[in-house]
């Protein structure tokens, strides 16, 4: 006696309710901690920045120890480690197979990326409000007369988003490279080798302004204290950041979008 085939079993998850976006927020907060790599990094960032105002605030004469002086050393260990952060937030699960754990219960690679990103900027954000308690310590403690008088809102706006850029960028290199050593040392080399390439080419020298990252970030950090910047400053800031950011970072959002998960 025959039997009719039976169909295949099918499982509708039409009505299965959708991973709230926030929760994928605190998802992905919760990787920067959990790992080894991350809780040595938090730790670096840490210390390094309260060891380099300390050695500032013993080093500096009492007049220099004024509010916008510790900001501005603050900015150069958390522009350094803070993208190895974002770095690490995106390279890690490929390279530890657990992007297949992740897209399996997200399948949404766009809200996943976007979640990473706005984790990111979250410990950007955390970093920086730390660095101002600090540094309104160590400037009571300093002595200084009109300590507080460098302080201008615009530049620490700006400041923060440039230190918010700079994650960006290496969520980006994460997102092309999809691999951590090789997104840490495109970093760190490529626009330091960008910056030799403008000094040493005296016909780019016009160019590197509006070209090389580096340059136009420079009148920034020279910028607490003075004046702030002109509307030329602000383009050449805006059009690099174009360039070295905001483009590797949609090349990198459309390479995951289209990699295979192994």
């Amino acid at each position: 006696m025959s039997t009719a085939p039976t169909a295949p079993m099918t499982l509708d998850v039409s009505g299965t309710p959708k991973v709230p976006f926030a929760r994928l927020v605190s998802v992905e907060l919760r990787k920067i901690y959990d790992t080894r790599a991350g809780r040595w990094l938090l730790g670096a960032i840490v210390l390094i920045t309260a060891a380099i105002m300390t050695i500032f605030f013993f080093a500096a004469d009492q007049p220099e120890r004024t509010f916008g002086n510790f900001i501005g050393i603050s900015a150069t260990p958390q522009g350094f480690l803070l993208p190895v952060l974002g770095i690490l937030l995106v390279t890690s699960e490929w390279s530890q197979r657990t992007a297949m754990v992740t897209f399996a219960l997200e399948p949404s690679r766009t809200k996943v990326i976007g979640a990473k990103t706005v984790a990111a900027l979250i410990f950007g954000v955390a970093a920086f409000a730390a660095a101002l308690v600090v540094a309104a310590v160590c400037t009571m403690l300093g002595g200084a007369d009109g300590g507080f008088d460098d302080v201008e809102t615009k530049l620490f706006v700006l400041f923060l988003a440039l230190q918010l850029l700079t994650i960006l960028q290496g969520l980006a290199y994460g997102l092309i490279l999809l691999n951590t050593p090789a997104a840490i040392v495109t970093f760190f080399v490529l626009p330091i080798a960008s910056s030799i390439v403008f000094s040493l080419v005296s016909a780019l020298e016009d160019l590197a302004p509006w070209l090389d990252l580096s340059t136009a970030q420079a009148p920034l950090f020279n910028s607490f204290g003075g004046s702030g910047l002109s509307g030329e400053e602000y383009a050449q800031l805006a059009t690099t950041s174009l360039i070295w950011i905001v483009l590797p970072f949609v090349l990198g959002w459309i390479r995951v979008l289209r990699a295979e998960v192994k």
